[in-house]
């Protein structure tokens, strides 16, 4: 009789990556639309000086900490709890510059959606 081995799933060769899922793309989308509601808020939200400074500074900022802490090549690597609770942060920042401009709906059908892609994308990158 031939021994039975469990099947694991096949590691990418070194330098490459697994091929990305249509999660990996929506949660990307996700946060390409929270930066841009961002710049959006400040821009349009503040009085003239203070709509370029904080048009520019509100997604800058939210990336510098996407960047630092969740994106693939982090330049801090964190417990995936800590991972998590960034994404959660940058989200819920969008959603309340969606809120603080009247437009309640939209802020909550996109807070909804980008949770529970991150949840999605996080589940499938650590199982």
């Amino acid at each position: 009789m031939t021994e039975m081995r469990p099947v694991t799933p096949a590691q990418p060769a070194p330098g490459t990556r697994a091929p990305l899922s249509a999660i990996d793309v929506l949660a990307f989308a996700c946060e390409l639309f929270a930066f841009g509601t961002l710049a959006f808020w400040g821009f349009v939200f503040w009085p003239f000086p203070w709509n370029i400074v904080v048009g520019i500074a509100a997604p800058v900022a939210a990336i510098i900490v996407w960047a630092l802490f969740v994106s693939p090549r982090a330049v801090f690597a964190v417990h995936p709890f800590v991972r998590a609770i960034v994404e959660l942060l940058v989200y819920v920042s969008a959603t309340i510059a969606w809120w603080s401009m009247g437009a309640a709906w939209v802020g909550l059908v996109f807070g909804v959606v980008a949770v529970t892609v991150g949840v999605m994308a996080g589940r499938r990158r650590f199982t």
